[in-house]
């Protein structure tokens, strides 16, 4: 699945918030009716990508190049500042030439102040306080971490996330948190290793408080 972020020269997006937008994204994508209704014009690309596995490809764009990338069918999500555009998945060789061409290694953004804690009834997901990504790599792995806990959840928890616009918040995990998030049967993104970090390395928690009243 391939994910477009908007990074201008003069004002690009902060870290937190390109995270953010990048996990808002997947879920409204994944929830829009072009995915959800059986006829829809996205279904089968999504159905047959959720049957393998779930990969996701971040990559930068400016200028003319972002323009032309949002002629392309998908789904555009804004943050505070961040734009993220999500496409329906498609076979790397076979993207179009106004992705393909984009830059996907060197996503590096910072926030010019941390992040406020997340609120307690707000959905958070953990990133792993371990490890180090990128800001690229770290969208793609939050993005991940929705999806799961989209499909954790029951349908009417789903809807109610929906219909508030998918509230989400997030930061890094606490270094003695992280071991108890990883046991505590919340969905938990463990990465393939194709890029930046080894195989099989746990990546982000997504803790949803639906998720934890399911669990009771």
């Amino acid at each position: 699945m391939p994910l477009v972020i908007r990074v201008e020269k003069a004002d690009p997006p902060g870290h937190t918030d390109a995270l953010e937008t990048a996990a808002r994204a997947v879920l409204s994508f994944l929830s829009d009716e072009r995915v959800t209704a059986p006829e829809g014009e996205w279904a089968a690309a999504v159905a047959a990508w959720e049957d393998a596995r779930i990969r996701k490809v971040v990559r930068r764009a400016r200028g003319a190049e972002w323009r032309k990338a949002s002629e392309l069918p998908g789904l555009t999500t804004t943050g505070k500042a961040a734009e993220v555009r999500v496409f329906p998945p498609i076979p790397l060789d076979g993207w179009p030439k106004e992705l393909s061409k984009l830059q996907v290694s060197g996503t590096e953004l910072t926030d010019d102040t941390p992040p406020a804690p997340a609120d307690p009834v707000t959905p958070v997901l953990w990133l792993n306080p371990e490890l180090e990504m990128s800001t690229g790599k770290s969208m793609a792995q939050v993005g991940h971490a929705a999806q799961l806990a989209w499909w954790a959840l029951d349908a009417s928890a789903r809807a109610a996330w929906k219909a508030d616009g998918f509230p989400l918040a997030v930061r890094p995990a606490a270094p003695a948190a992280w071991a108890e998030l990883t046991t505590s049967g919340l969905p938990l993104v463990r990465d393939a290793g194709f890029t930046e970090i080894a195989p099989g390395s746990c990546t982000v928690v997504a803790d949803h408080p639906a998720l934890r009243r399911q669990q009771r």
